[in-house]
């Protein structure tokens, strides 16, 4: 998929827990983990907002656009280096 959600590298950042994060959006720690993993095909604007206060950044340091075919060679780490 060519959005990538760079959620557990903000996560790293800021050294926090998946279940103290989720606990902190009100999510469950479930579907924090689909999201983490890039796994989840929608957000909804209110868990990116919450996101974003929890971890005190913008939107563009959690979602990340790649061309496809990069993402599909893996041409790009998950720390956002080619």
């Amino acid at each position: 998929m060519p959005i990538v959600v760079n959620l557990d590298v903000m996560m790293a950042r800021r050294k926090i827990s998946l279940g103290d994060l989720a606990e902190a959006v009100d999510i469950t720690p479930a579907n924090l983990s689909i999201l983490k993993n890039n796994h989840a095909r929608a957000i909804r604007f209110s868990t990116l907002e919450a996101l974003c206060r929890a971890l005190r950044c913008q939107p563009a340091d959690l979602l990340e656009y790649r061309e496809r075919e990069a993402v599909d060679n893996g041409q790009f780490s998950k720390d956002g280096g080619g």
